[in-house]
């Protein structure tokens, strides 16, 4: 028999690349030509291909010449395009040449998953046109404002601060801080804010507790943050927002009880689930009966967030945080319980995860992983009443307070029940 000749082409070989290159160039052309421009398919691959033949050949000489002739024949269509009064279009058409030219230099230089990435992004950018238009025409300025706070907290302040912990003080009272955490926290009060203001402009004042739950799932505590802002523009959405933080302590007890019931079968701890369902149950009946549900409360929030007042809440969650540092630090005996307790004012998911993982490997009874885990569910419910206390409205405080009171009991009482 004749040998089988392999005729597949890895894909870090340079024909290969050069191959994807003009693929990927002929998909970026692909609206341009859709859309009746003076560079369409063929020339968008060419583009992509000339990027790649020049980087293949590793003369950056070569690569910088290609890249002026692609400015100069952008040049030429923006300058068209202000004869035909129509810049804004030749402009697009030629930095999205540039762009191509971009590709494939990146695929032929080996960055694959980069080079796809930004021709996909580029495609969609030029497909969403008429959607990125309106959107951005519809901001008001003080949306605006807020997006551009967030994208600083986000994606210019995070990435400057240390990475691992700090740590502050010496001695008996040195506290171990992370200040990404910290700062991560004023972050997803921002970004639920956000949300929560899209969600209450499409359905009112219900739409708060909409957030409360969902916000819950990503971080419970920072749902106290866009609360406490949306309380202190509108008081008479007290009561949704009463429900908004109890709804986020049920998806926080939700994530919980999911975590214990995938990773401790068959031996499940059965001392820990009664007690989430009841917090589970417990806090979405409590909402569902505290709450006016049948008054809507129409709304018009100034502001997505208030910087001021997620900055505020990033500190008050600072200070807790070096609080329970410190009480950690003085009780050695029962330093792990501590350790579940301040895990759950920053996540109790993260101190539920490392109980169970402990659990199953044996490092850990039975026993004191339950108490473990809803010690950590009890801090986050006592940190997001805590919080509110900081607020502007002493109603507001004092009936998360009453109901999660409310809550912890019940879940004592059920854990009681369950071990006897």
């Amino acid at each position: 028999m004749s040998p089988v000749v392999q005729l597949a082409v890895p894909l870090d070989s340079p024909v290969a690349r050069i191959a994807l290159a003009g693929a990927l160039g002929l998909f970026l052309g692909l609206e341009r030509e859709w859309s009746d421009k003076p560079a369409g398919v063929r020339t968008f691959s060419l583009i992509s291909l000339l990027g790649a033949v020049f980087t293949t050949l590793g003369r950056d000489g070569l690569l910088a010449v290609g890249g002026v002739l692609v400015i100069v024949q952008g040049t030429v269509l923006a300058i068209q395009g202000l004869r035909d009064e129509d810049l804004g279009l030749s402009l697009t058409t030629s930095v999205s040449m540039l762009v191509a030219y971009g590709v494939g230099a990146l695929t032929a230089a080996g960055f694959v998953i980069e080079s796809v990435t930004v021709a996909v992004l580029s495609s969609l950018l030029l497909v969403l046109k008429r959607e990125l238009h309106t959107f951005a025409g519809a901001l008001s300025r003080e949306e605006l404002r807020s997006t551009t706070e967030f994208a600083i907290l986000a994606f210019v302040i995070y990435p400057l601060l240390p990475t691992g912990d700090v740590t502050l003080g010496s001695g008996p009272l040195a506290v171990e801080l992370e200040p990404r955490v910290v700062w991560l926290m004023v972050v997803a009060v921002a970004a639920i804010g956000i949300v929560n203001y899209a969600i209450v402009r499409t359905y009112g004042g219900r739409g708060i507790a909409v957030t409360g739950f969902f916000g819950g799932l990503a971080s419970s505590t920072a749902v106290v943050g866009t609360m406490l802002d949306s309380v202190r523009q509108h008081p008479s959405a007290t009561s949704y927002a009463v429900a908004a933080v109890l709804l986020a302590d049920a998806a926080m007890a939700l994530r919980n009880l999911a975590i214990v019931l995938a990773f401790t079968l068959p031996d499940v701890l059965v001392g820990a689930l009664v007690p989430l369902v009841v917090v589970v149950v417990g806090s979405v009946a409590i909402a569902a009966v505290t709450a006016d549900w049948n008054t809507p409360v129409e709304m018009e929030l100034d502001s997505p967030f208030s910087l001021r007042n997620v900055l505020a809440f990033g500190a008050m969650f600072a200070v807790i945080i070096l609080a329970g540092g410190i009480a950690q630090s003085e009780f050695g005996e029962v330093g792990f319980y501590v350790t579940a307790v301040l895990s759950g004012l920053v996540s109790s998911a993260g101190a539920t995860a490392s109980t169970v993982s402990l659990y199953r490997t044996g490092s850990l009874a039975g026993e004191t992983a339950v108490i473990a885990v809803l010690l950590a569910t009890a801090s986050s419910i006592v940190v997001k009443a805590a919080l509110t206390a900081a607020g502007p409205s002493r109603s507001f405080a004092s009936r998360v307070a009453l109901w999660s009171a409310v809550l912890l009991a019940g879940s004592l009482a059920a854990a009681v029940l369950v071990t006897l």
